[in-house]
């Protein structure tokens, strides 16, 4: 393909080192340069693109997009945002892909993947060929593919759509963060329907300020769906903002919430430790849904999911099905088998929010005491420390306060000021030592070491408690300095609780006793 094609949509200051030439491929990594591609320099937070224009052209890239006049043997086009000209370039190489397919795009800090995986199973319900992209991974045609980012590089995401397309897919289910907003990784990706699930605090070190961080998630409702011809979007109004949303958008809106008014609402929600179950509302009829997802905010994501294959034309009892079918979602209150009358989940929850949501589930329906093993991210948003304590503290009662990537943040400053949250509800602070036979009362201790915490937390547990190893999720790494480093808190929870199972064919009258039994 001509550079001339892949640009002809992209407002270009200058060209220089002569004719344009055929374009063979689409880079942003310098590394990854083959001979004959384009290659577009892209400013990132570590490094910047235009850096390594001499290394991409060393490599064979043919031509080069950036941001600023430079000197080449090949031909350079400069542009105002080449993050822009990469969208825009991407889609034109690979064919625009996304016109040729049906697109559901999923918004929200909160409840974005569960509703991904929901609304998946409805649509291959309703007989549907589906791809997925998100933050557990990308998935279609029964391959998966690690995806390290919620939302891929415009590039990456036009290339994974063209090859979706190409093997047959007919609907995608794409998580959009608001980095992905933000820095144009969707610009050209054409979708048929959003979903916003709600906005609570998070990545304000990347936007800065809450309202910032709403009109990146905004965008997509009011500049992205309206470039699809019949788009609609499915809003949740139980969230302030949302409601605001749904008031204003020119294009359909599916509501969805608790307010009688809304188009997908439910009725007789119930909750325990084997899932939830509702009856679901729509303009279309009422359905009876049950799921074995735990938690009442998994109601909201069912009402989320439901409000897109309303809006998608899905019959209703593919929609009750694809709900039934979701049996767990990966690090989403994921219950670890085999617990030894313990309830152990590992959950993502890394935003004060999602730990209220899912421990207060945990409150709701536990027999036993809730006991939260949790930490909180470095180099990320220091104001929601202190508050994901205080909830913690609040809610749980034993808070075990460890690390959760530090990256190159001291691990005790971390947890430091997420023990200042704590410590408001929860200021007793307890020994490790103590816990070897159970605890008794509410509060809290430090253990800087993941592994060593969730041990405890495991040990410390009787029949009947919920233990909840927040945080983490899916994730399989733990990020020290710079470097990432093999960890799952799914292994190591097993590994404890083999280890417990052990202790206690040793000795079945001494562990999971309180003080004072």
């Amino acid at each position: 393909m001509k550079l001339s094609e892949l640009i002809k949509e992209i407002p270009v200051r200058r060209i220089t080192g002569g004719e344009l030439p055929e374009v063979s491929s689409i880079h942003y990594r310098a590394q990854e340069v083959k001979p004959g591609g384009v290659f577009v320099a892209i400013p990132g937070t570590v490094s910047d693109g235009h850096a390594f224009i001499d290394t991409a052209v060393s490599r064979g890239a043919a031509a080069v997009i950036s941001q600023h006049p430079v000197r080449s043997r090949v031909p350079v086009a400069v542009v105002d945002d080449s993050r822009k000209a990469l969208s825009a370039a991407a889609a034109a190489f690979y064919g625009h892909p996304s016109r040729k397919l049906c697109v559901v795009g999923i918004t929200g800090t909160n409840g974005k993947t569960t509703t991904t995986y929901l609304i998946e199973s409805i649509l291959k319900a309703a007989g549907h060929s589906v791809g997925v992209i998100g933050t557990v991974n990308y998935r279609f045609l029964g391959k998966t593919f690690p995806n390290p980012v919620t939302t891929p590089e415009s590039s990456d995401l036009q290339k994974i759509l063209s090859d979706m397309a190409a093997g047959g897919v007919t609907h995608v289910v794409l998580e959009v963060s608001s980095h992905a907003i933000e820095l144009h990784r969707v610009d050209d990706c054409r979708m048929d329907v959003g979903v916003f699930t709600n906005l609570t605090q998070d990545h304000l070190d990347f936007h800065g300020s809450m309202d910032r961080y709403w009109e990146s998630k905004r965008r997509l409702f009011t500049v992205y769906l309206p470039q699809k011809k019949e788009a609609s979007a499915v809003v949740n109004t139980d969230d302030a903002r949302g409601k605001i949303l749904a008031s204003e958008l020119k294009i359909p809106v599916f509501r969805y919430g608790k307010n009688i008014d809304n188009e997908i609402r439910e009725t007789g929600g119930r909750q325990n430790l084997n899932g939830v179950s509702a009856t679901v509302e729509t303009p279309s009829g009422s359905f009876a849904a049950r799921s074995p997802l735990v938690g009442a905010h998994n109601i909201q994501n069912i009402l989320a999911a439901t409000g897109a294959g309303v809006a998608l034309g899905v019959e209703l009892p593919a929609i009750r099905r694809g709900i039934e079918n979701v049996a767990a979602v990966p690090g989403r209150l994921e219950r670890m088998a085999d617990s030894l009358g313990r309830f152990v989940f590992v959950d993502y929850a890394h935003t004060p929010d999602a730990l209220e949501n899912v421990l207060t589930a945990l409150r709701a329906v536990s027999r036993g005491s809730v006991i939260c093993i949790f930490g909180c991210g470095g180099d990320r948003d220091k104001a929601k420390r202190p508050k994901m304590g205080e909830i913690v503290g609040r809610l749980a009662d034993l808070a075990i306060i460890t690390s959760d990537n530090p990256r190159t943040e001291a691990p005790l400053d971390i947890i430091e000021q997420t023990r200042i949250g704590v410590v408001r509800s929860s200021p007793i602070a307890f020994d490790p030592a103590q816990l070897k036979a159970g605890f008794q009362g509410k509060g809290h201790l430090i253990e800087p070491d993941r592994e060593k915490a969730i041990r405890l937390g495991i040990f410390a547990s009787s029949p009947g408690d919920s233990v909840l190893i927040a945080g983490k999720g899916h994730e399989t790494y733990q990020v020290i300095g710079k470097q990432a480093f093999p960890f799952d808190d799914r292994i190591q929870a097993a590994k404890a609780l083999e280890e417990l199972r052990n202790v206690q064919c040793r000795t079945p009258y001494v562990q999971g006793l309180r003080k004072g039994d």
